[in-house]
């Protein structure tokens, strides 16, 4: 059982590189329950995009709200959710977004988790849309089985800051190494939040897992993360690595043309474009390893692919990431190992390769794609198999 929870202290916590939204709906982030959808359901919590505010728009309810809202109570308890993140990993950061509701939020807050293995979740049954309702007995009686309310307490009850038109978030740091699986959101005793931000990075269990065959070592439900990139124009390169198929262009990664392209463009003889520089992203890996099998997806980008890519491999501990960072990953040439050389893309197209490394001896740690001269990627995969130089990272966090 967790240890009853006191009132806390808010933490600002600014620095989120290196770090996902692991609640969010575009990585499989659901709403199991909510005790009240009076207002706005609970699923708005976990929408990728920023809170609106539409200020004639009213619902048979009341006033339409982009967040989660309950009725004022007026029978005895508290409002709580339980939320399924969408990819199970180490929670660093929580964020409270109070935005629009700076008359009807709620005094306090507090926040739970718990780690959720295989066979151990009741039936529950689809939401559906639930504006205007509470929870039945029925449903109170399936969430129970989850015994929510003795849930470990990664947020004591602690007092939110009102939102403002410029500033609505209330930040929490967390301290725990634990791996999580769902979270419980509690409102005391009542009101609206717009969203909860989850910020985290995935992990998986390897060593009661190791495959067997292929598997992304860059994605990030597994732990992979961008830790650097030379332009964003649309879309932050961790789109690349996310979960699924890409659903639109604006979920993957897109650079702005560049400005320094010829007046008239010219190829050479294998038909690739000539002219200056690129664009490229590095990540992290999951866990370092071979990677044996590449796959670059241009799904959704047809007038705007990249003419040509290539991906290189190098390994470097934790301190020398640091330090490439600040150099704006300017490494030696040599440090780099090619995994795949300059290749013609298609737009909309997946594409499938094999790596340079098939001998199954270049282990790496962090991977490059560069693109030229610019455009949008939806995807990467870099599938191959762990090995056990991970011992270059123990003991470090992000």
């Amino acid at each position: 059982m967790a240890d009853t929870p006191q009132e806390g202290k808010l933490t600002c916590f600014l620095d989120f590189t290196q770090v996902v939204d692991m609640a969010s709906e575009t990585i499989g982030g659901k709403i199991l329950f909510a005790t009240d959808d009076f207002y706005a359901p609970a699923e708005n919590l976990l929408k990728s995009d920023s809170p609106t505010f539409k200020e004639h728009e009213y619902t048979e309810f009341g006033k339409w709200m982009d967040g989660w809202e309950t009725r004022r109570r007026r029978v005895a308890g508290h409002d709580w959710c339980v939320i399924r993140l969408g990819i199970e990993g180490i929670i660093l950061c929580f964020d409270v977004d109070l935005a629009h509701f700076a008359g009807n939020h709620p005094p306090r807050v507090s926040i739970q988790a718990a780690y959720l293995g295989e066979g151990k979740l009741p039936e529950i049954p689809p939401r559906g849309d639930r504006t205007g309702t509470a929870a039945s007995l029925e449903e109170f009686a399936t969430i129970s089985e989850l015994q929510s309310e003795h849930w470990s307490h990664l947020v004591p009850m602690t007092e939110l800051k009102p939102g403002t038109l410029t500033f609505s978030h209330n930040y929490f740091l967390v301290s725990s190494r634990q791996r999580w699986t769902h979270v419980r959101l509690n409102i005391f005793p009542d009101g609206g939040i717009a969203r909860l931000r989850v910020y985290g990075t995935g992990q998986k269990d390897w060593v009661t897992a190791y495959p067997k065959e292929p598997v992304d070592l860059a994605a990030i439900v597994f732990g992979g993360i961008c830790v650097g990139f030379s332009n964003a124009h649309i879309g932050h390169p961790n789109n690349m690595i996310g979960v699924g198929k890409a659903k639109s262009a604006v979920d993957g990664w897109e650079i702005a043309r560049r400005l320094d392209r010829p007046p008239v463009l010219e190829t050479d003889e294998k038909g690739l474009l000539l002219g200056p520089g690129g664009e490229w992203a590095v990540f992290r890996l999951a866990h370092p390893g071979v990677i044996t099998q590449i796959e670059i997806d241009t799904k959704h980008f047809k007038g705007n692919s990249p003419d040509s890519c290539k991906v290189d491999g190098c390994i470097l501990t934790m301190q020398e990431e640091e330090d490439a960072a600040k150099s704006q990953w300017l490494l030696p040439a040599s440090k780099w190992k090619s995994l795949l050389p300059t290749t013609k893309l298609l737009p909309d197209q997946s594409h499938q390769f094999d790596s340079l490394t098939l001998e199954l001896q270049d282990v790496i740690t962090h991977a490059r794609l560069s693109i030229a001269p610019d455009g949008g990627v939806s995807r990467l995969r870099l599938r191959g198999f762990p090995s056990s130089i991970c011992l270059l990272r123990v003991g470090k966090r992000p």
